[in-house]
């Protein structure tokens, strides 16, 4: 009789716990609908984006677009907004250039097209993503950085006689004084920042037959990541003319290039002469005066002057 109640109770407590899990597992369909209209993990692709300190920077322009869904949708719209400067800003926004977007074969991929415009050295864009599946149809609003302006220096040309014969030419990015801080660099980006910089120094002009593009090779090259410019060459031949392409870049992809011709005497004395490299009906440059008035001795020019008292 005892054990006949001890199974009976094993019995009843083992229907228990099996009904107790039972009751902890979803049936089929059971939990669906929950957050129904949402789309989670839209993603946003901009051709020639980057990330620097946490945020999506683009140059100015056209860029492709892509938007990723994780399941197909219908009806997708996008828009870029107006180029506030606002970064982060939560406060509505209106939209300034539509983007056509198109699907792939199972909707769940759309791409398109838009023109992101810039204002000044940098300000922020949206690019808000709508869709009929989305929670109060915006799937997501996606903030980018636009940089529409180019790096900048002023560079310093130099010579010195080599122990044997020649001359070494110095090429060094000047700093600009002011009255209350510390001289500023004269090298540099506003926006999304240097990224390289390098020198080619040429025999012949490089531009007699070509144009953009340099159709000789280079005798001497240097570059770098950063500022200051400091290049120093080997030993060239004195009383000779070199034709010298500088070249700037930041990290969008916006670029700048001074050219020089750069006459060493047989002293090692230096004059400089900046060109606009006309080829063929088509323009290679744009001349800029250097911030110092003198194009004897500089390449490039200084793009700010502004002063830390103002």
């Amino acid at each position: 009789m005892k054990k006949l109640l001890v199974l009976l109770l094993i019995s009843i407590m083992a229907i228990f716990v099996f009904a107790g899990c039972d009751g902890v597992v979803p049936g089929e369909g059971e939990g669906e609908g929950e957050g129904e209209g949402e789309i989670e993990e839209v993603t946003v692709d901009v051709d020639g984006m980057v990330q620097l300190g946490g945020k999506n920077w683009i140059s100015a322009g056209n860029h492709d677009i892509t938007v990723t869904f994780p399941a197909p949708v219908e009806n997708v719209f996008a828009c870029i907004s107006d180029c506030s400067g606002d970064y982060g800003s939560k406060q509505p926004f209106s939209c300034d250039e539509d983007v056509v977007l198109f699907p792939n074969e199972d909707k769940t991929v759309w791409t398109g097209s838009g023109y992101f415009e810039g204002k000044d050295d940098c300000c922020a864009s949206y690019i808000s993503v709508e869709a009929g599946e989305c929670e109060a149809g915006t799937c997501i609003v996606f903030p980018i950085i636009v940089d529409s302006d180019v790096p900048f220096a002023e560079i310093e040309v130099s010579a010195e006689a080599c122990t044997c014969e020649g001359c070494e030419i110095t090429f060094e990015s000047t700093s600009e004084s002011q009255e209350c801080a510390d001289a500023e660099e004269c090298c540099g980006d506003y926006c999304s920042g240097l990224a390289g910089w390098s020198i080619a120094i040429f025999e012949d002009d490089p531009f007699d037959i070509c144009c953009e593009t340099p159709c000789d090779e280079p005798i001497y090259t240097c570059s770098g990541t950063a500022c200051p410019i400091e290049c120093t060459t080997d030993c060239l031949d004195a009383e000779e003319d070199y034709y010298v392409v500088v070249n700037l870049v930041d990290n969008v992809g916006n670029e700048v290039e001074y050219y020089a011709i750069v006459e060493l005497d047989s002293a090692c004395g230096v004059s400089v002469t900046e060109y606009c490299a006309d080829v063929q009906d088509c323009t290679c440059t744009s001349f800029e005066e250097s911030a110092a008035g003198d194009t004897d001795e500089y390449i490039g020019f200084c793009d700010s002057d502004e002063n830390c008292c103002d």
